[in-house]
């Protein structure tokens, strides 16, 4: 009875050794299910995706989208100079995908939405609010005590068309002082005419705003409270931003405003180089948005960018006042989930060398655990035969 007692002690200890190990060995439930899905992302689509986040959190509640608002040329450098890494990267300007990310760390974007520059103010506080219409603005701009503002042109997309669009303006209204009255007698900033009636305008790392007359913030949004205070009178703004803050804003000449692909010969004729060498060249506003390669979710992310290109993306955008693209126009080495969702651009970029994958490591516990199992089974033949013997 004794040797039972003890073989029957022994199994108890080596079951609750074994449950004891394949419990601290198995991470919970819920640690395997939580994921997260990382959003970099242009300031003017804070709004939008916002609200696309807390419809997809609730399609998918085991999904935590956590996003990032910034420039857009910030929002690429984040991945592409600082390291970091991105599920999703959106940005105000397609073309920055390509001409910023391709082939190392993007082979493909979606354009999924678009816009226009306005000039946001605020119908109490701005300065000659009363007065200013689309054929006057530039010169209520140009009055004693009027401050207006805009993005960095290094940094951010709107920044850059906001400075195209006081040229734009120049050729538009036959008016030659519009761009050297507002922009070269009060920032950093330069113009060259190169021939043919086009114009390269530079802006350098310091842009050296006179801040009597200009204000120059990292992100376009960031300008709104200023607006929305009576600390700035007027703000160059895209159409959706103005819309989704409820501030007034002047809707400029579709000749100027970059909104519409008829005029696409026109808006070229100014191009602007940024600090970087970079040069951006006037264009229809057009957004992008892709899934780096060097995500750490890709599939979320993906998932999440189908969310936003899809009906109820467009949806979302079409509520708040940005126009979407129907359907979505996709470019490059697309995922083969998107192709069916997208009018396809038959140019394919030369794709990045693809990672090898690096196998998941096994679950741990399952060897100590036969380890175990074996050990029970020799003691117990051996007690047997001892028993026998």
């Amino acid at each position: 009875m004794g040797r039972r007692n003890f073989l029957v002690l022994g199994i108890a200890i080596a079951v609750i050794a074994c449950v004891s190990i394949a419990t601290f060995c198995t991470p919970p439930a819920e640690t395997e299910q939580a994921k997260t899905v990382k959003v970099f992302h242009a300031g003017s689509l804070a709004v939008p995706l916002a609200e696309a986040e807390s419809q997809f959190e609730a399609l998918n509640p085991n999904i935590d989208v956590q996003r990032e608002s910034m420039g857009s040329i910030s929002a690429v450098r984040q991945i592409t100079d600082v390291g970091k890494n991105a599920d999703v990267l959106a940005s105000a300007d397609y073309s920055l995908i390509p001409s910023m990310m391709y082939p190392e760390y993007a082979d493909w974007y979606v354009r999924f939405a678009t816009n226009d520059i306005v000039l946001a103010y605020n119908p109490e506080l701005s300065m000659y609010a009363d007065e200013i219409t689309p054929e006057n603005w530039y010169k209520i701009l140009r009055r004693d005590g009027v401050i207006f503002g805009f993005s960095n042109p290094n940094l951010d997309p709107c920044g850059y068309r906001a400075v195209m669009v006081f040229q734009l303006a120049e050729l538009y209204y036959g008016d030659e002082q519009i761009f050297d009255d507002l922009i070269l007698d009060n920032t950093g900033i330069t113009i060259t005419e190169e021939g043919e009636g086009t114009y390269l305008i530079k802006t350098p790392e310091d842009l050296k705003p006179n801040r009597d007359k200009v204000n120059i913030r990292p992100k376009s949004v960031e300008l709104v409270a200023l607006v929305e205070a009576g600390g700035l009178d007027y703000a160059f703004e895209y159409r959706s931003v103005a819309v989704q803050h409820n501030l007034a804003f002047v809707d400029l000449p579709e000749q100027i405003d970059l909104s519409k692909m008829e005029y696409a010969d026109f808006y070229k004729k100014v191009k602007l180089e940024t600090v970087d060498g970079k040069t951006k060249t006037g264009k229809p506003v057009v957004y992008g948005i892709t899934v780096p390669t060097n995500a750490e979710n890709p599939e979320l992310g993906l998932e999440f960018v189908k969310f936003v290109i899809g009906d109820a993306g467009q949806k979302i955008f079409a509520d708040m006042g940005q126009p979407p693209i129907v359907p979505p126009e996709g470019s490059g080495n697309l995922p083969d989930e998107l192709k069916s969702l997208v009018n396809v651009e038959h140019v394919e970029p030369t794709p990045s060398p693809s990672p090898t994958p690096t196998p998941a490591p096994k679950a741990p516990g399952f060897g100590a655990i036969s380890a175990v199992a074996v050990i029970i089974a020799v003691a117990y033949l051996a007690l047997r035969r001892k028993e026998g013997d």
